[in-house]
């Protein structure tokens, strides 16, 4: 039977008062949201998509290797953007200040996954996805909120687990399920 897999940082609890108080300014554009639950909101580090038990295995061992490496580190969430471009945004995001622990964790544990047949990802970018725009109402006002949004300060946290997660969609929306926690 295969997963809807990927691999994550969860956001600490502390931090999330924070979140949503930048997710209700974005209400304010009226522009057609659906947010991130608290619950859900996490760094993703890769992507399985539908995965196998044999290969869920494949990966923890991946991530054991890697995360040997490396001591829990800080990262601080600062800074709004979009993807692709505020032109046309689909997805409303939270950055890293000063990333590089972050993308150098991510970039060895895609180099681990290459060896199992996962493509590596493009431009890897640390950040936090807080909502995905569903259409084109308010995108100016969405836009201009967003850019008033550019320094905004969440805090920091320190990051000690990485979690391999199970995402099941349903009308509701997705809910995730941790597989397997492993610690820095």
């Amino acid at each position: 039977m295969k997963v809807r897999a990927f691999l994550a940082v969860d956001v600490d609890e502390k931090l999330k008062d924070r979140i949503i108080e930048v997710q209700e300014k974005l209400k304010g554009a009226d522009a057609q949201i659906k947010f991130v639950e608290p619950e859900n909101l996490h760094f993703t580090l890769k992507f399985f998509g539908d995965t196998g038990e044999n290969r869920l295995k494949r990966i923890g061992r991946i991530v054991d290797e890697t995360i040997s490496e490396y001591e829990p580190f800080r990262i601080h969430i600062k800074g709004a953007g979009v993807f692709p471009n505020p032109r046309y945004i689909r997805v409303v995001w939270l950055g890293v200040e000063d990333p590089e622990t972050f993308s150098k964790l991510q970039e060895h544990l895609d180099t681990g996954f290459r060896g199992i047949g996962f493509r590596p990802e493009r431009d890897y970018v640390p950040h936090l996805t807080i909502g995905r725009v569903k259409g084109p109402r308010n995108r100016e006002k969405l836009a201009d909120i967003i850019s008033d949004l550019e320094e905004v300060d969440i805090g920091s946290m320190e990051v000690r687990e990485i979690a391999l997660k199970k995402s099941e969609l349903t009308p509701a929306g997705p809910l995730y399920s941790d597989i397997r926690v492993f610690r820095l």
